[in-house]
């Protein structure tokens, strides 16, 4: 059996998440990709209002001025790579930031951008097709901001293959940014689907930060120490098998009730997802 094993630290769950996980994975969590998820639907409207309001803004811009500010030096000295979807509506932008945040710091890293989630182009063909508004099933509106696909794990795949030390993603699957360092590191193929879903199940559970440790947990009351729970870390497996933890020293829970509720928070209802006359259970 491959003995080589992958640590993954999911540092933030939500754009506005507090600042104190990457530090502490950086710093105590001994992990070799730090992973970032800052976008929903709501923070996606918000980016490109700021967009609309200043062309060159459109991304998570405390990611660059906050966390990779302070980290980004000991990111590189570590040999730490970041993944991370921050680009929001302005991948490129973000790069751009964060490129002479490096140089302003004495640093040359290989930053990629993932583009492509961007499909306002597309829309006279969308209504030209009939498409509609999928929850009130209206005509698509004459006016619209924004209008992003959901990107997978293969363009970050490729852009790791490429040599990136860091990778900026506009929308993506928040699970993807976990799942591409796996299909990189391992080698995965698309057709790969048993590990595939084993390294989506290992994005899911660290995508939305300390939720994973007892920050969702029913029992609160049995979570140590909240003012400094841990963030998750994955080891992960060439088979797909992995283990989740957190940096020592650190609050929060991790136990089989912990996980699994955050795994239950990102399926639903497994019933209602897997049964096509039970309509599925949206977690946004």
């Amino acid at each position: 059996m491959d003995a080589k094993t992958v640590r993954i630290g999911g540092a933030s769950g939500f754009w506005g998440d507090s600042s104190v996980g990457a530090p502490q994975l950086v710093r105590h969590g001994d992990i070799d990709y730090l992973v970032f998820d800052y976008l929903a639907e709501l923070t996606m409207s918000i980016l490109a209002a700021a967009r609309l309001r200043k062309p060159e803004l459109g991304y998570a811009t405390d990611f660059v001025t906050v966390t990779m500010k302070t980290l980004l030096g000991e990111i590189a000295a570590r040999g730490i790579r970041v993944v991370s979807n921050a680009g929001g509506m302005n991948p490129h932008g973000c790069a751009q930031a964060i490129a002479a945040l490096a140089a302003e710091q004495g640093l040359t890293l290989r930053i990629a951008v993932v583009e492509g989630d961007d499909v306002m182009p597309l829309l006279p063909h969308l209504r030209e097709a009939g498409v509609q508004d999928m929850q009130k099933g209206r005509p698509l509106p004459e006016k619209v901001v924004s209008a992003n696909a959901y990107l997978g794990a293969l363009p970050i795949k490729q852009a790791l293959d490429q040599g990136a030390q860091i990778v900026i993603t506009g929308r993506c699957v928040d699970s993807a940014v976990t799942l591409g360092v796996l299909m990189h590191e391992f080698g995965w193929q698309a057709d790969d689907y048993d590990r595939l879903a084993q390294g989506s199940l290992a994005g899911h559970i660290i995508e939305c930060g300390c939720q994973a440790t007892g920050g969702l947990h029913t029992d609160w009351e049995s979570v140590p120490d909240w003012h400094n729970i841990g963030y998750p870390v994955v080891e992960c497996r060439a088979d797909g098998t992995f283990l989740v933890g957190k940096p020592p020293a650190t609050g929060g829970l991790v136990n089989t009730a912990t996980v699994g509720e955050q795994v239950l928070y990102e399926i639903g209802d497994p019933a209602a997802t897997c049964c096509p006359t039970s309509p599925a259970i949206s977690r946004r």
